[in-house]
């Protein structure tokens, strides 16, 4: 289909790498065992430390519910713990357990290798551009206000 707006130029690339780490990171032998985005949450408590499900959600912008599902099957499977945060009553303390720790060092070094193949060739100030790119799209779109969509229903 033609249309006479423009043609994006950095949101399909990232919406096709994004899908593509997932392959990347369901590739690892022996299996990783755990979804994208809890890949993504383990690789994150590795690099972070300790966080609240509140710099989990910043870090992360998942809807609430997805990301309270993500956290319920890694604390299940034994790679978390949600423990009351120590200076907020109100909210959770997220850690990675010993279980967790190897999974998330297995699941780190998985994205630093694949970092490293993808950047290999790219100059200093290639990548700097990268990031400069994403930090603005990143930026833009927290700028832009965000309509929820009603939720989808099956066929009536």
């Amino acid at each position: 289909m033609t249309s006479d707006l423009p043609r994006l130029s950095l949101v399909p690339g990232i919406h096709r790498a994004t899908h593509r780490i997932g392959l990347w990171l369901d590739a690892a032998q022996p299996p990783l065992g755990v979804t994208q985005g809890e890949a993504h949450l383990l690789a994150h408590l590795f690099e972070a430390g300790p966080s609240s499900v509140a710099e989990l959600h910043q870090a992360f912008a998942h809807k609430r519910s997805s990301l309270t599902t993500y956290l319920d099957r890694l604390e299940e499977a034994g790679h978390i713990l949600r423990l009351p945060h120590p200076q907020d009553r109100r909210s959770f303390l997220v850690s990675l357990t010993a279980k967790g720790s190897a999974l998330s060092r297995r699941v780190q070094q998985r994205l630093l290798q694949l970092e490293a193949s993808a950047l290999r060739g790219l100059g200093r100030g290639e990548v700097s551009a990268l990031h400069a790119a994403l930090t603005a799209l990143l930026a833009a779109s927290e700028r832009l206000p965000v309509v929820s969509s009603p939720r989808r229903r099956g066929p009536k």
